[in-house]
């Protein structure tokens, strides 16, 4: 492809403020006393170990909360979500990156799918929020897009093994 000529008015474009599209000021509130009660003592009811390279599922009750703990080390984990009831209406990572960032912290919620667009998780607690945004634009907890998968593996690099990616 050959470059485009840019037009004469090129910089005064570039020179636009954005314009928020979505403000996160006006989401819904966060509802305090979920926050509270999710910050008070917590009880285990059930673990799920999930091994390198491999998947779980488990099932939370609205109101309750759950954790995400790394216990043999610093691990990547792509995490979905699902409305138990209605597996149509299920995490939505374009509309959380939308309304919250590309990397979503204590206080950001993770909505669901559209036409339900509702809140299925609010992060309450974060172990990993010292880390912040690194000088190379990278943090944690990102939603940036969708999860590892074989058929994207195999767009790239032409083969169909699954490396457990």
């Amino acid at each position: 492809m050959a470059a485009q000529t840019p037009p004469s008015d090129a910089q005064k474009r570039r020179a636009i403020a954005p314009v928020i599209c979505y403000p996160p000021e006006t989401l819904p509130p966060l509802d305090p006393a979920l926050v509270s009660a999710a910050s008070g003592p917590l009880i285990k009811r059930h673990e799920v170990l999930v091994p390198p390279r491999d998947g779980r599922c488990f099932r939370v009750q609205a109101g309750q909360g759950f954790r995400v703990s790394s216990v043999e080390g610093a691990q990547v984990g792509d995490m979905n979500l699902w409305n138990a009831h209605d597996l149509n209406e299920r995490f939505f990572s374009g509309k959380t990156r939308a309304l919250h960032g590309t990397h979503v912290g204590i206080g950001d919620r993770l909505w669901s799918s559209l036409p339900h667009l509702r809140a299925m998780a609010t992060i309450t607690a974060d172990s990993l929020g010292w880390y912040g945004i690194d000088d190379f634009g990278g943090g944690v907890h990102d939603v940036i897009g969708t999860r590892c998968d074989p058929y994207t593996l195999a767009l790239l690099s032409g083969g169909d093994q699954y490396h457990y990616c």
